[in-house]
């Protein structure tokens, strides 16, 4: 790690190479995303007729399936040593899976199609982070997934007020927008086929310098001297999924995820809490808007705190943030509550997105670093599948108030199990073997 701050790349430095690159491929893959998910509720109950227990089951089939697919698709680079191509091949079916949309006659056939977008998320997930972290100085890691963060809400503020457009263009034009939703898709595709390059195990910014980083050649070797390496016999022997390997904080730090997750409900209850507090059925659309502009706007401010002062302490400090605005929530009493409450809750994620990704490259070995990214991504999806049944039947049983005060005291007791489990400054990355 760099001994000053002088030697540390400049932020320029940084964002160029795989950070620009990964970053315009997750602007136009959200925008896409963002283009079709606010309209699918609507979709499936008022053209294909279902009902919202399906609509719950399609997301939940959904979002397992992401999970799961990002525990293989962690194993997977590890396995065969490259990250790109895996990244690539899982935006290019949400790419395909989304326009199909467009297409769909029968609730069940959106379900399939919903599930494969999902599945494409879950394959890129783990390489894409994984690639990321090995592409940059570790000192500057929370100014790289930072920009990764911001670049993705960007295209999240930017999706929803496209479709808003169309729709205003075509009343219940659904299926043009799902059509229309595969040019920022392909778009998506080209940045990461185009403007990344492979940077293998063993070969990251930590070993190579500058040369990795910004992916020019070194004395003797071709611009694709990383991807063409040849990987000797002990290191193609197949990983396992292990988590001995990553070490006791690396559990410890999964475990305070979980917990935190487990609490944390889907975003869909706080615009119901919105709308209680007085936010119109139109300007719903524009506070999601807000709060996605307030998560651009502080995502990459939030990775170079993580870089400053470490990410477990930007962690534990978007924790307390969070804690604060689900209290928020629970006594919120009138409508500017909830839109100040929503431009706060964007802080939060500035303060933990990036950083949270950052922890698990300072603690996982650099050859094991796929895995450890798919663990990290299937802990959260498990736990999300229960937390917002969990925040529901509080809600539906007690009250929205009890629901939210529940949800704040799950995030106190994993910022102290984050204190507990997990060291103020994890042990030096492994060396590869």
């Amino acid at each position: 790690m760099p001994a000053d701050e002088s030697s540390r790349p400049t932020l320029r430095d940084t964002l160029r190479g795989n950070v620009l690159g990964l970053g315009l491929t997750s602007f136009f893959a959200d925008v896409a995303g963002e283009m079709m998910y606010p309209l699918l509720p609507a979709f499936l109950t008022s053209v294909l007729g279902a009902s919202a227990a399906f609509l719950g089951l399609v997301e939940g089939v959904a979002e397992s399936t992401a999970s799961l697919v990002k525990l293989a698709g962690g194993w997977l680079a590890d396995r065969f040593g490259v990250r790109k191509p895996l990244a690539v091949w899982g935006y290019a079916v949400a790419a395909a899976a989304r326009p199909v949309l467009a297409l769909v006659a029968a609730p069940w056939q959106l379900l399939v199609a919903r599930a494969a977008d999902r599945a494409g998320k879950g394959v890129r997930g783990p390489p894409r982070d994984a690639l990321l972290s090995s592409s940059v100085d570790p000192s500057r890691r929370g100014v790289a997934f930072g920009f990764n963060r911001a670049m993705d809400n960007a295209g999240a503020v930017v999706g929803p007020l496209v479709a808003a457009g169309l729709m205003s263009l075509w009343a219940g034009g659904y299926r043009r927008v799902f059509a229309l939703s595969a040019i920022p898709g392909v778009l998506s595709v080209l940045a990461i086929a185009r403007l990344t390059r492979e940077v293998a195990p063993g070969r990251g910014a930590e070993d190579a310098g500058d040369e990795a980083l910004q992916g020019r050649e070194g004395p003797g070797r071709g611009a694709g001297y990383e991807a063409d390496r040849v990987i000797t016999a002990a290191e193609s022997a197949p990983p396992r999924f292990s988590l001995p390997e990553m070490g006791g904080p690396f559990r410890g730090y999964l475990a305070a995820v979980f917990l935190f997750t487990l609490g944390n409900s889907s975003d869909a209850f706080l615009l119901l809490r919105a709308g209680q507090l007085g936010v119109s059925a139109a300007a719903i659309p524009l506070l999601w808007a807000a709060f996605n502009l307030s998560k651009t706007t502080w995502s990459l401010p939030g990775g170079v705190l993580s870089d400053r002062l470490g990410p477990r302490r930007s962690i534990l400090w978007g924790w307390g943030l969070y804690v604060l605005v689900y209290v928020g929530f629970a006594l919120a009493g009138r409508t500017w509550h909830a839109w100040a409450l929503f431009v706060v809750y964007g802080l939060f994620y500035g303060l933990t997105e990036a950083p949270e990704r950052a922890y698990v490259a300072h603690m996982a070995p650099e050859k094991a670093r796929g895995r450890a990214y798919g663990t990290f991504h299937f802990v959260v999806g498990v736990a999300a599948l229960p937390a917002s049944l969990l925040f529901g039947a509080v809600w539906e049983w007690a009250s929205p108030e009890a629901a939210f005060l529940v949800g704040a005291a799950m995030g106190l007791l994993a910022a102290a199990l984050l204190l507990l489990l997990t060291p103020r400054r994890p042990a030096p990355i492994a060396p590869p073997a």
